[in-house]
Order: structure tokens, then C-alpha cells, then sequence
């Protein structure tokens, strides 16, 4: 997909809106000194690009009893991408089985010696123990895993650098 060329008001705007999503565009207006009308425009365009995906709430894991914060590397049996007639490769089964797993928040296809890395929330040691046993171990593609626990938050941000 090609880049998409944003102007110092364009990166303003989104440096504003990732801050605070729920800002109405006469608010955003005035801080980059535009009247409502071009404001909102550029917001438009901004969104029918894909430049803005989305607009969330951002939920703090811990108020909802979700404090235990894993990060899972995952290595698959095969890495070719051939499949039986009718079948799936075990690439597309495993990215498909991940789309269904709540507990994982973020999964990213790696270079490396692992295949995936895995962003899991989950409750505490029981429900993580149960969700590898129960779910990720069971998944005919996985060969091997590896668990890192995060101790301290330290950065947690979902903007990212406009520069």
C-alpha cells in the first residue's frame, strides 16, 4: 500500500486525535487554527485512506482483572505452505485459530527463529497455564513455545511517531 503524504497540519491533527480520539472536530480546529469545515475534511481524508483505522477505548488491563501480561513465541512444525486437497496450509490454520483466541491481543508473523510472537492478557498464572495446555499446545502446528512475563510497565503507548 502506498504511503500516503501528510502535511505538517494532517500530522497535527493526528498527533491531536491520538492523544484524545473523543476531542470534537471544533476543538480540533482550533488547535491547529483551521475553521470547522477544512477541519473536518482532512479528517475525512485522513479516515477514507486508512490512515486513521479506527477509533477504541483504551482499557486499563488490570482494572478489569486481566494483570498478568504474557509475551509468547511460537515456532510451527512446517514451514512449508503446502496443504493436502481441500485442506489449509499450517500457517493459514494457525492464523486462523488465533483470530478466535480472546486472550490474545496481537500477533505478529516474525523473522527469526520463531514463527510468531504472541501478545497475551490474561487473568493470572492459573488462566495463562490453562490457555497454553488447553489451547495454544493443542494446535496441530505448534512445534514449540517460549514465555516471557512482563514484570513493570514501563512505556505502554498506542501513538506513533509522526515525524
Amino acid at each position: 500500500m502506498p504511503k500516503i503524504n501528510l502535511d505538517k497540519t494532517d500530522r497535527k491533527i493526528l498527533s491531536i486525535l491520538q492523544a484524545d480520539g473523543r476531542l470534537t472536530n471544533q476543538e480540533i480546529a482550533e488547535r491547529v487554527n483551521l475553521s470547522p469545515s477544512p477541519c473536518l475534511r482532512r479528517i475525512k481524508n485522513l479516515e477514507e485512506n486508512g490512515v486513521i483505522r479506527q477509533y477504541v477505548a483504551l482499557l486499563d488491563p488490570d482494572k478489569i482483572g486481566l494483570g498478568l501480561l504474557a509475551y509468547v513465541n511460537v515456532r510451527l512444525e512446517r514451514h512449508n505452505d503446502s496443504h493436502p486437497a481441500g485442506g489449509h496450509s499450517p500457517r493459514a490454520d494457525f492464523a486462523a485459530s488465533v483470530a478466535n483466541w480472546p486472550e490474545v491481543v496481537a500477533c505478529y508473523a516474525m523473522t527469526g527463529e520463531m514463527d510468531y510472537l504472541l501478545r497475551v492478557h490474561v487473568e493470572d498464572m492459573e488462566h495463562f497455564s490453562q490457555f497454553m495446555m488447553e489451547t495454544l499446545l493443542r494446535h496441530s502446528a505448534v512445534m514449540d513455545v517460549k514465555s516471557s512475563f512482563a514484570l513493570q510497565r514501563i512505556k505502554d503507548t498506542t501513538a506513533l511517531p509522526l515525524v
